[in-house]
């Protein structure tokens, strides 16, 4: 979710492997940067990997804090001293976009208490988070709830446990942890979101920041699975938050802007400075293409399922019952 493929390939990284894919080739010639999550099946995989190394030096960062008993274990099976470094680089999250990040778990708690695994997950998750943003935070929670207390509890035990590695340099105001518990919020979930990556994410679904459109009617192979992320879609990035009927005149605007480029990029090549001009500035309209072919198809996806479940319709209802006291019109 970071990285793309091609950036990383700019920084000289050539092949992608992951440590539990069997039949990996020897590449003796080749180092290889690990980065793991610090849980009992990865440190196994490693262990395992050690013990037969498959390329000529490791550099092993971890995406959170690892026990010293991992480390030993690491140590001893690096018999071929093939180790070179090991790091935690907190990360142990999903950056979706600048604001927001994920855990991708689906459904945290067992009735009203938290499932144990999940909420391990989530205080490795968050206590990551602020190590990477180096904060040492207040932690407030919300009374009401016994999950939301919990979770406050966890994080702090790790901040007193890991002491030294929260000892960042004292702000005036202290940042503050908020937890919130989404029971409370009875209204929300009854609503239909109308800006454009809420929508995606509430009929399409997004997931890793792709999404599936292989059920659209007619989609053609190469739009099968998209991207959108803000890092790397400007027209994404600026419309994110917009509401859907400025979307669409947006997807205009773009469409028009890619019509008048069109020709000039296929006029006639007469000498080698047009060819050239050609050359330079294809990249740009492919881009521009697939970035226009993509929106296009998200759209027109999005209101076609607005229409097909009446949407705004069923969203005016709610909003009136969201908004007014009065519910007798609704009803009817």
């Amino acid at each position: 979710v970071v990285y793309t493929q091609s950036e990383i390939l700019q920084r000289e990284v050539y092949l992608f492997e992951r440590l539990d894919s069997p039949n990996r080739e020897p590449m003796k010639h080749l180092k290889a940067i690990c980065f793991l999550r610090p849980t009992k099946e990865n440190v196994e995989l490693l262990v395992q990997e050690l013990r037969r190394p498959k390329y000529s030096v490791y550099f092993i960062y971890f995406s959170n804090v690892i026990s010293k008993s991992d480390v030993k274990a690491l140590a001893e099976a690096d018999e071929q001293e093939v180790v070179a470094e090991v790091q935690e680089f907190y990360g142990d999250y999903i950056a979706v976009n600048p604001h927001v990040f994920s855990l991708n778990i689906l459904g945290c708690c067992r009735g009203r208490s938290w499932d144990p695994a999940q909420l391990a997950r989530t205080t490795q998750g968050l206590t990551a988070l602020l190590l990477s943003l180096k904060k040492c935070p207040m932690i407030r929670y919300q009374l009401s709830s016994e999950p939301a207390k919990r979770l406050a509890e966890c994080v702090k035990q790790v901040i007193t446990k890991e002491y030294e590695l929260f000892d960042f340099r004292r702000t005036e105001v202290p940042p503050l942890l908020l937890i919130l518990d989404r029971s409370d919020d009875a209204i929300t979930p009854l609503l239909n979101q109308w800006t454009y990556q809420a929508m995606v994410h509430e009929l399409l679904g997004i997931n890793n920041n792709r999404i599936d459109l292989s059920r659209v009617p007619g989609i053609s192979k190469d739009l099968r699975e998209v991207v959108l992320s803000a890092e790397n879609d400007e027209f994404y990035a600026n419309n994110m938050y917009l509401n859907f009927a400025e979307i669409g005149t947006n997807i205009k605007n773009l469409m028009e802007d890619f019509q008048r480029r069109k020709p000039k990029e296929q006029q006639k090549l007469e000498s080698i400075a047009d060819m050239k001009a050609f050359v330079e500035n294809y990249p740009q309209f492919k881009k521009m293409s697939g970035t226009v072919s993509k929106h296009v198809t998200v759209v027109g996806e999005l209101s076609r399922l607005v229409a097909e479940r009446n949407l705004l319709e069923v969203s005016e209802v709610e909003q009136e019952l969201a908004c007014q006291s009065d519910h007798s019109s609704a009803l009817q």
